[in-house]
């Protein structure tokens, strides 16, 4: 049983190898692939048949010769399969049909109080309500539905695909990914979504080619997705990256936080915004506009503002701790912000940076999201790619 297991973890790595080297560098040949992978040749042509069984890869022409027969080439075949993706934000949910080349077929919006009233408050049965629309969405013909993946604004545990706490949408140790197999017969994946954002941004956006990097994001909560040599860091209880309860100052110690974290409650979107109402109640000359969200703030703050200046100046303080902290345990060669809050990175990213220079060793590179919104969606299609792929290998052993 032993020899089983190894036998097909190690297929499981090299076929998720060749596929992700095919996926960057198309068109490619065979050979090239086993060098470049330090790979038998027989075992890079076993595992591309497969592939092309299954349209993940298909022919793409000859190589240029060097006096001998030109070699055969390959490349990867993303308009074949499309995925379902879903990023569960905050205060609104969103997805998107996309194959598996990144080209967005169809994108779907709702708000969570639209979402309470089409599926009469119960939340669960609004996502999949969600889920069948984008299922239903017009695709190009012959394309299939690879699965489907969800973003939770939680930690999950992966790979059992549980949601042990969502504030926000007020679920406790929900088997999600059960329930919505069971709901589409399709595999489906769940992950923090802050992961995929991660996942999305270096696959596909800002942080393509990097080996490193942390992305955070900056919206109703904190949260940040670690990525280690191009694979999720989760962290022995699937908790790593909840940089929203880091510690922002020793007055927090001691107080207990069930919900959001002590770094969320002051420079999240919310915290801003809560900040910001505080400082104009005890400041009596400064009016107080509506609506006052962090959106609202940075607004201000362009227009010269000196209670908004002042906010976000402590913003860029907290999040520039923030940064700091993750970098000197980390060390990664880029941070990426995103979220809502990062829509104003022209009052953030310089100013964090020059709070960082000489304070800590090594400042990594700050940038912001490529991707924006819809950088955990992205997520998904490279989180149920690799998932589905061990999924078939799975289905074909048995």
């Amino acid at each position: 049983m032993s020899k089983n297991i190894t036998a097909s973890l190690m297929r499981s790595i090299n076929r998720s190898a060749i596929l992700e080297l095919i996926r960057k560098e198309s068109p490619i040949s065979r050979s090239q692939i086993a060098k470049d992978l330090n790979m038998s040749l027989p075992t890079v042509m076993r595992i591309v048949d497969e592939l092309m069984s299954e349209e993940l890869v298909r022919h793409a022409g000859a190589g240029e010769s060097t006096g001998g027969r030109p070699s055969s080439l390959i490349e990867f075949n993303g308009e074949a399969h499309a995925v379902i993706g879903v990023d569960l934000g905050g205060t609104k949910m969103y997805g998107m049909v996309a194959d598996l080349a990144g080209n967005i077929q169809y994108k779907l919006y709702r708000t969570h109080e639209e979402n309470r009233e089409m599926a009469d408050g119960d939340y669960l049965n609004g996502l999949i309500d969600f889920i069948q629309h984008l299922l239903d969405a017009p695709r190009p013909a012959g394309q299939s539905i690879r699965g489907i993946g969800v973003g939770a604004p939680a930690i999950t545990l992966v790979p059992e695909g549980i949601v042990t706490w969502a504030p926000s949408l007020g679920w406790r140790d929900l088997p999600l990914r059960d329930l919505l197999t069971e709901e589409f017969d399709l595999p489906v994946t769940v992950e923090n979504d802050v992961n995929l954002s991660a996942l999305g941004e270096w696959g596909f956006g800002a942080a393509r080619g990097v080996k490193s990097l942390v992305q955070i994001a900056v919206g109703t909560g904190i949260g940040a997705g670690i990525m280690i040599d191009g694979a999720i860091y989760r962290g022995f209880q699937q908790a790593a990256g909840e940089v929203g309860y880091m510690l922002p100052n020793t007055a927090v110690l001691g107080q207990r936080h069930e919900g959001f974290g002590a770094l969320e409650l002051l420079a999240s979107g919310t915290g801003i915004a809560d900040r910001a109402r505080q400082l104009l109640q005890k400041e009596s000359t400064y009016f107080m506009p509506e609506p006052l969200n962090a959106q609202t703030v940075f607004a201000e703050a362009r227009a010269g503002k000196a209670w908004a200046q002042q906010v976000v100046a402590e913003t860029v303080d907290y999040l520039a701790l923030a940064i700091a902290n993750v970098a000197v345990v980390i060390n990664p060669e880029m941070v990426v912000l995103g979220g809502g809050v990062a829509q104003s990175a022209d009052l953030l990213v310089e100013p964090i940076r020059e709070r960082l220079e000489g304070v800590i060793p090594f400042v990594p590179k700050i940038l912001t999201s490529e991707l924006g919104r819809d950088a955990a969606v992205m997520g998904a299609i490279m989180h149920v790619m690799k998932a589905t792929d061990e999924y078939f290998i799975v289905k074909k052993l048995n």
